[in-house]
């Protein structure tokens, strides 16, 4: 079975390699059909294809199982881009792997990665968190591992959700910049940086799937938690750690650690 990353706009992003492993399989698994023949008649390709999509999943990989099981080569592909990644498909690899059928990846387009390499946000260390839950008590802890994350961090939104997605990223994400990027390798490809705030101030009609990077924090959650113990007295400072259940000699290191000055010059403040 062939994991085939497809364009996410452009036609012509597509691998020479995507190319012949679709003309070649015998099936192409696809989330939607319509989309999938498009790009098949640009590249003058017929294949018999079948809809996998998030409603059938469970149902169509065993079908498809068992026609690998029969010597079949298939192709999954999803609407754009790399499938699997907020996209279906893991239930499928998943049944394949158990049954031992080989599963290869034909690498190409992902919209998360197209739109980090170009926001001009830190693209060392990241972290993916796809489509935020539509279920409140979940989507609120989601939010709250955004606001304490300290690495650059990638989701994706729909149109229609973006304005409340950026109005609870306001709260979240406590000014912070970020991109959103939209319409990637299309005519209208256009990306806007700011904060959620101004993103959500100066957004004309939404259109397109959204990618949205936001820039890691400044300081990390430990740097604030000491600057704000640093902003209590000496006295102050001591009862905080006092009532953590620190002896004395701990208390001294760590109010130095957290001031950084010499464990002598906390200790002789509290001989006066």
């Amino acid at each position: 079975m062939y994991i085939v990353a497809t364009p996410i706009g452009n036609l012509e992003d597509i691998t020479l390699r995507a190319i012949r492993i679709l003309k070649e399989v015998d099936i192409i698994a696809a989330e939607d059909t319509r989309n999938t023949l498009k790009l098949l008649n640009h590249l003058q390709i017929a294949k018999p294809m079948i809809s996998y999509h998030r409603h059938n999943e469970e149902i169509k990989a065993e079908e498809l199982i068992q026609k690998l099981l029969e010597g079949k080569k298939i192709a999954l592909v999803s609407d754009a881009g790399t499938p699997i990644i907020s996209d279906p498909g893991q239930e499928i690899v998943n049944k394949a792997i158990k049954q031992e059928i080989k599963v290869i990846s034909i690498p190409g387009p992902c919209a998360l990665i197209t739109a980090l390499v170009s926001s001009g946000i830190e693209a060392k260390e990241f972290i993916f968190l796809g489509f935020l839950p539509s279920n409140k008590k979940h989507r609120k802890e989601k939010l709250m591992q955004i606001e304490d994350q300290e690495t650059t961090i990638i989701l994706y939104e729909a149109p229609h959700k973006i304005k409340q997605t950026l109005e609870e990223l306001e709260e979240f994400t406590k000014g912070r910049k970020m991109v959103l990027a939209r319409e990637l390798t299309k005519i209208h490809e256009e990306y806007k940086q700011g904060t959620a705030k101004e993103l959500k101030e100066n957004m004309k009609e939404p259109r397109g799937e959204y990618v949205i990077i936001i820039e890691k924090r400044a300081k990390t959650k430990k740097q604030e938690q000491i600057e704000k113990r640093n902003e209590l007295s000496l006295k102050e400072h001591y009862q905080y750690y006092e009532k953590k259940g620190m002896n004395k000699k701990e208390i001294i290191k760590q109010i130095a650690k957290d001031r950084n000055v010499s464990k002598n010059e906390i200790y002789q403040e509290f001989m006066t």
